[in-house]
């Protein structure tokens, strides 16, 4: 007989996600702030971003907290349907939607307000309208099968504990032949149990 392990020693999810949407409505309403993680232009120019960077509303790119570029995995085809997962302030759904074209469509999801609030308001001053913004989690995606031809994501996808329901869902909304370029955090030796009920070590 198997016994599952007490509530004492499992991670507290919801506190988590709560954890997570202050520590990123914080990276929205006052990115000039410190945090463990680099944040704003200047990282993603470091970082090596596409051109059409410059054309992204600073009020967006100020709170960009990115781990990496994904799309120095490849540019994304005109007309390509995109889907951000875990699209913060929009800078990602912001570049890709000038890759796409107006022929192409970017949906980006996010489960701060804060941050989808700044995206909405980023998109509309940078007149950007095939792109969209949407609440959502990664666990559980508001669309049909088979709705998106790119999957993109930077530094969101370590944030969540159930990796194996988050990959589930993106091929179910990936079309056949659809492509992912994730730019994430990856660990190199196992997380003791104890670390992993650590929240802070979840959110920085």
């Amino acid at each position: 007989m198997t016994t599952q392990p007490s509530s004492a020693t499992e991670l507290d999810v919801a506190l988590l996600k709560s954890e997570i949407k202050k520590k990123y409505a914080s990276v929205s309403a006052e990115p000039e702030q410190h945090f463990v993680f680099p944040t704003g232009s200047s990282w993603a120019e470091d970082l090596g971003y596409p051109e059409e960077l410059a054309n992204v509303p600073e009020s967006a790119v100020q709170s960009f907290a990115g781990v990496a570029n994904p799309f120095s995995l490849g540019r994304l085809e005109r007309g390509a349907r995109v889907l951000d997962l875990g699209s913060g302030a929009g800078t990602d759904s912001l570049v890709a939607a000038q890759m796409v074209g107006p022929e192409g469509h970017v949906t980006g999801i996010d489960m701060t307000p804060e941050m989808l609030a700044k995206a909405r308001a980023a998109a509309a001053e940078m007149g950007a309208t095939n792109v969209e913004f949407v609440e959502a989690e990664a666990e559980r995606l508001p669309f049909a099968d088979a709705s998106f031809d790119v999957v993109i994501s930077n530094g969101v996808i370590d944030l969540v504990p159930d990796k194996d329901a988050v990959f589930s869902e993106l091929f179910r909304v990936l079309a056949p032949g659809g492509r992912i370029q994730i730019a994430d955090v990856t660990i190199q030796k196992p997380v003791s149990e104890e670390g992993k009920r650590n929240i802070d070590l979840w959110t920085g």
